[in-house]
């Protein structure tokens, strides 16, 4: 009786296993993997180009996916463009907390601005191309902005920063200040001699520009009715 020979590394007829399909949670575990890819190459792009001139093919293509995918998960290159600002404001929620001191937020803040998975240059895109007109997410986004004036103005309440300054100016002035390295990188070598993506450049930065906050005066102590100065 002749022996049956198999392929090397072949089941036996009969023998075969099937391929298992993956069960839900490897799925999602996937999916999420995959819209974080699509998320990452998206900033890279949009950072570089801006909005208008970002393309979805150039997207699809650094992230290693399929141009459909991002339609499915995002629908489009705006709601993409939306995921971004949302998973920033999430990470600022989790990372810089209202009950943070001002300094330490303006110094976390810094280093958020040269982060290329955050995308700190987008910001200064979106206001070369501002058109005045508030969509959806610049909704979100001045809701946001609303919420940190009235931090601020209850930290002023508290005397914790003089009561004088403007809180909306004041968080102008350190979202500016804070994004002068992503925002002004040419300025900046030219400046301090090194590229602003250097670690001990950000950090001393940063370390600066919470030391101006920081020398801000305090709100003056409530007079003692009868006291004498």
């Amino acid at each position: 009786m002749a022996t049956q020979h198999t392929p090397q590394g072949q089941e036996p007829a009969g023998r075969q296993r099937t391929r298992r399909s993956p069960a839900p949670h490897e799925r999602q575990r996937d999916a999420e993997r995959t819209k974080a890819r699509i998320l990452d190459a998206a900033v890279e792009v949009f950072s570089a180009k801006g909005f208008d001139r970002a393309r979805v093919t150039d997207i699809a293509e650094r992230a290693g996916v399929n141009q459909q995918l991002i339609s499915y998960y995002f629908n489009s290159k705006r709601g993409l463009y939306r995921e971004i600002g949302r998973r920033w404001r999430a990470y600022e929620a989790e990372t810089i907390p209202d009950d943070l001191d001002f300094a330490e937020q303006i110094k976390h803040g810094v280093r958020a601005s040269v982060d290329p998975r955050l995308g700190g240059r987008l910001l200064a895109w979106d206001g070369l191309y501002d058109t005045g007109e508030d969509d959806e997410e610049t909704q979100e986004r001045n809701a946001q902005l609303q919420h940190e004036v009235q931090v601020l103005r209850e930290r002023q309440r508290a005397g914790e920063i003089d009561d004088r300054f403007d809180p909306a100016a004041l968080i102008l002035i350190g979202l500016s200040a804070g994004n002068a390295l992503a925002v002004y990188p040419h300025l900046a070598r030219g400046l301090f001699g090194t590229d602003t993506v250097s670690p001990e450049l950000v950090e001393h930065y940063a370390e600066q520009l919470a030391q101006v906050i920081s020398s801000l005066p305090a709100a003056a102590p409530p007079s003692v009715p009868g006291s004498h100065k």
